[in-house]
C-alpha cells in the first residue's frame, strides 16, 4: 500500500506483476504536492518489490494529469520537485507504463514522457501549454519531447499551447499506442502485460538520440526568426526554443539544467505575472449574482435575424456548436446572401483541408433559411443581428414579440444602442438580453452580455450558458452607450486623436502601440473597420456633445472624401491594389496639418513613451469609471474584454492589471498632470482617486465576493 498521507490521492495496487498506480485528485488530477510525494513513493515502493515486474500509471475521473496545482502558483516550492519525480520514473529499474485518458497536459504530459512506454484511449489530450501562463515546461520536457516525437514538431507543440488528439499524438510518436475503450485501467493492464509477455526492454527517453543535429538546428533557427515577428514581446517562446536548442546541443543532464534555468528565469519574469492574471480573471467573468440566484432556460433550437457579416458569423458559431439554425432575412436575395456568407466560411476551411465536402453538408442539414418571421414560433433563443439602428432594431423586437413562443430568449447584438429602449418595444423586456459578439463572430473569443434593467435572472443565467456552448469568453456589462468595451474605446481613441492633433502622426501613434504589445494601432483597427461606422456614431452623438469638449475633425475630414479604410482602399492608410497592410498617406498628413493650422495648434513632438502614457491613462481612467457605475462588476471584467476583443496584451494583464503593476499613484499623477491641459477630458475617476488615497488596487476589488 502507499504511505498514508498520500493514501487519498495516489493508491497503489497488486494486480498480479503490474503495480497500477492511480492518481485520485479531483477535479483534473492536477500535480499538487501530495500526487507528486505519492507517485515517488510508489517508484521506490516498486523498486523495493521483488513482485512487481511494471508499474502501469493511470488518472481516476475523466483526466490522466491537466497539469500543475494552480493553487500552488506564486507560493514557496515543497518537495519533491516535479524534475525530481520525472527523473525517478525514468530511472526506475522496472518498466514504466502511463495509460492516458483525457487531458495529460504540461506536467502530466512530463510525466508521461518519463515513463518508458505510452498508451492513449481515443479521448486522450496531451500538450505542453505553459507557454499561455508565461512559463516553459520545466520537469523535463523541453528535452524529453523533442527525442521522443522530433525536434521542430515538439517545439511547435510548445509554442503554440495547443493540445493533441489521441489520434494525432499517435500520428506524431508522442504515443506508443492508441486502443479503443474508456476503460483506462484495464486497457493499461493489457498493453503493459503484453509488453512483459514480449520480453519490452525498460526504454528511457534520455537515451534516444537525436541523429540530425544539423537539420534539427536550421528548422529551430527558422522557428526562431518566425517566432520573433509573432510573439510581440512575449518573452517565454524564445526561451522554449533556447531549451530545444539544449536538447540538440547538450548531453540530457546538462540540457535539463539548462531548461531549470530558462524556467527561473520565465517564473521571475513581469509577463508572467499579466498571463496568470488573464488565466484565472477568464475564470472569474462567469461568476455573476444572476447564475446564484437561477438556472439558465433550456435551448435547443436558435434563429438569427440577419444575414450580413455579423449575422453569418453568429451562425456559424451556433452550427459549430451543433445547434439547428433558422435565419431570417427580409427576401429571397437577402436570404441568398447571407445563406452565402455562411457557406462561405465552411468553402474556407474547405479549401485549407480542415473540412470535408460532407462535413459542410452535414452542418448545413442544421441551417434553414427563411424570409418569415412566422418560422420562428418554436425556436428558444433568438439573436437579432441587423443594421446598427435603434428605430430598426425595435421593429424587429415587435416582429418577435409578436411570433415567438412565451419563455423564448431574445437577444441583440448591437455594439452601442440602448438595450432597455429596444426591450421596451416588447410586452415581455424580461426576456431581452443584449449579446454584443466581435468580428468575425465564429472567431473571436469575447461575448459581452449586456443586462438590461427588467431582464430575468435566469435569462441572464441562459446567455453565460450559450456563451459557453458557443466556446465564448463572457463577461457581464451594464447598459450604456458602448457598454465596457466600446465605451472605453471611444475614450482612448479621442486621446489618440488629440495626441494626433497636438503633433504626432497616425503612423507615429500607430507604431507606439503596436510596440506596446497590440497587433494594431488604433488608425489600423478604424481602417479595417471602417471609417464609416466610427463617422455614424459621432453623427448621432452630435447632439449631445458638450459644445466645451475638444473635438478633432480629421477623421471626418477623410470619411468626407469617401477614403472608408481597406473596403475603399484608402482611410488614414492606401491600400494600393486591395493590400491588406496599409501604407502613409501624404494626403492624410496634409489634413491633419490644415486642422492644426485651422485650430491653432503648434505641433510638437511625442516620443514612443509618452504617447502610451497618455493612451494608457485614456484607458484605465475610464475602465475606473466603468467599474465605480457598476457598468463592469470588477475590473477583472475590463481586463478580460481588452484581452479577449480588443487585441490589449495579453502578457500585460490588461488594463486594470497593467495599471497596478505600474503603481496607481503614477496613473493617477499622470493623468492630474494632463488634466492641467484639458479639464473636462482628463478627469480622475473618483474610485481611482480612493484607492490611491487608501493604498489599494483594482486587484483589492477583484478579491470581493
Amino acid at each position: 500500500m502507499s504511505s498514508d498521507n498520500t493514501a487519498s490521492v495516489v493508491q497503489t495496487r497488486l494486480d498480479g506483476e503490474v503495480l497500477v498506480v492511480s492518481i485520485h485528485n479531483p477535479p483534473v488530477n492536477a500535480l499538487g504536492q501530495a500526487v507528486r510525494a505519492g507517485l515517488l513513493a510508489a517508484v521506490e515502493q516498486a523498486a523495493a518489490d521483488a513482485a512487481v515486474k511494471a508499474l502501469l500509471i493511470v488518472g481516476e475521473g475523466k483526466a490522466f494529469i491537466a497539469g500543475a496545482d494552480i493553487r500552488e502558483f506564486g507560493k514557496p516550492a515543497m518537495p519533491p520537485s516535479l524534475p525530481e519525480v520525472c527523473n525517478a520514473i525514468e530511472a526506475s529499474p522496472k518498466l514504466v507504463v502511463a495509460a492516458i485518458h483525457g487531458p495529460a497536459l504540461g506536467g502530466g504530459l512530463e510525466v508521461a514522457l518519463s515513463a518508458h512506454y505510452r498508451l492513449a484511449l481515443p479521448k486522450a489530450l496531451l500538450g505542453l501549454p505553459e507557454v499561455n501562463l508565461g512559463l516553459l515546461p520545466g520537469a523535463g520536457g523541453t528535452q524529453r519531447a523533442p527525442r521522443v516525437m522530433g525536434v521542430k514538431a515538439a517545439t511547435e507543440l510548445m509554442l503554440s499551447g495547443k493540445h493533441l488528439s489521441a489520434k494525432a499524438a499517435a500520428a506524431a510518436g508522442l504515443v506508443d499506442q492508441l486502443v479503443d475503450g474508456d476503460d483506462v485501467t484495464a486497457a493499461g493492464l493489457a498493453y503493459t502485460r503484453g509488453l512483459l509477455a514480449a520480453g519490452a526492454p525498460v526504454r528511457r527517453t534520455r537515451d534516444i538520440e537525436i541523429t540530425d543535429k544539423v537539420g534539427a538546428l536550421a528548422e529551430l533557427e527558422a522557428l526562431a526568426i518566425d517566432t520573433a515577428k509573432k510573439a510581440r514581446g512575449l518573452f517565454s517562446p524564445l526561451k522554449i526554443i533556447e531549451c530545444a536548442k539544449a536538447a540538440v546541443n547538450l548531453p540530457f543532464e546538462q540540457g535539463l539544467a539548462h531548461e531549470r534555468a530558462l524556467f527561473v528565469q520565465c517564473l521571475e519574469s513581469p509577463q508572467r505575472q499579466g498571463l496568470i492574471h488573464a488565466f484565472f480573471a477568464e475564470r472569474e467573468t462567469a461568476k455573476i449574482p444572476e447564475a446564484k440566484a437561477a438556472a439558465p432556460r433550456a435551448f435547443a433550437k436558435l434563429a438569427i435575424i440577419g444575414g450580413g457579416t455579423m449575422g453569418a458569423g453568429i451562425t456559424v458559431a451556433a452550427l459549430d456548436a451543433g445547434y439547428p439554425v433558422i435565419m431570417v432575412e427580409r427576401d429571397a436575395e437577402s436570404i441568398a446572401r447571407g445563406q452565402a456568407n455562411v457557406e462561405k466560411v465552411y468553402n474556407a476551411l474547405i479549401a485549407k483541408g480542415r473540412l470535408t465536402e460532407e462535413g459542410k453538408a452535414a452542418i448545413m442539414a442544421r441551417y434553414t433559411p427563411s424570409t418569415s418571421y412566422d418560422d420562428l414560433q418554436d425556436v428558444d433563443l433568438v439573436i437579432e443581428a441587423v443594421f446598427e439602428d435603434l428605430e430598426v432594431k425595435k421593429a424587429v423586437f415587435k416582429e418577435l414579440d409578436r411570433v415567438c413562443k412565451p419563455g423564448a430568449v431574445l437577444a441583440t447584438n448591437t455594439s452601442y444602442l440602448d438595450i432597455d429602449a429596444i426591450a421596451a418595444a416588447t410586452a415581455r423586456p424580461q426576456d431581452v438580453i443584449g449579446l454584443h459578439f466581435f468580428s468575425p463572430a465564429n472567431i473571436m473569443k469575447l461575448l459581452e452580455i449586456v443586462v438590461p434593467a427588467k431582464v430575468s435572472a435566469d435569462v441572464v443565467a441562459t446567455a453565460f450558458e450559450l456563451a459557453k456552448k458557443l466556446k465564448k469568453v463572457p463577461v457581464r456589462a451594464g447598459v450604456c452607450d458602448g457598454f465596457i468595451g466600446n465605451r472605453i474605446l471611444a475614450v482612448y481613441k479621442q486621446a489618440a486623436d488629440y495626441i494626433m492633433e497636438d503633433g504626432a502622426s497616425p503612423y507615429e501613434i500607430d507604431a507606439a502601440v503596436r510596440g506596446f504589445g497590440y497587433p494594431m494601432g488604433p488608425f489600423q483597427v478604424t481602417d479595417l473597420a471602417g471609417g464609416d461606422i466610427g463617422w455614424a456614431t459621432r453623427k448621432r452623438r452630435a447632439a449631445t456633445r458638450d459644445p466645451k469638449a475638444r473635438y478633432v475633425e480629421v477623421a471626418d475630414r477623410i470619411c468626407e472624401n469617401g477614403w472608408f479604410g481597406q473596403k475603399t482602399g484608402r482611410g488614414f492608410y492606401l491600400y494600393p491594389q486591395g493590400a491588406r497592410v496599409g501604407q502613409p498617406d501624404p494626403e492624410v498628413l496634409a489634413i491633419v496639418d490644415a486642422e492644426r493650422a485651422k485650430k491653432g495648434v503648434t505641433p510638437r513632438q511625442f516620443t514612443p513613451e509618452e504617447i502610451m502614457r497618455r493612451y494608457m491613462a485614456a484607458m484605465v481612467n475610464e475602465g475606473a469609471k466603468v467599474v465605480e457605475e457598476g457598468i463592469a462588476l470588477r475590473p477583472l471584467d475590463v481586463d478580460v474584454t481588452f484581452i479577449s476583443g480588443y487585441g490589449f496584451p495579453r502578457w500585460r494583464g490588461g488594463p486594470m492589471k497593467w495599471a497596478d503593476m505600474q503603481g496607481l499613484d503614477k496613473i493617477l499623477a499622470d493623468i492630474q498632470t494632463f488634466e492641467q491641459e484639458d479639464p473636462l477630458f482628463w478627469k480622475p475617476a473618483a474610485l481611482l482617486k480612493k484607492l490611491v488615497a487608501e493604498g489599494k488596487n483594482f486587484d483589492s476589488l477583484n478579491q470581493a465576493d
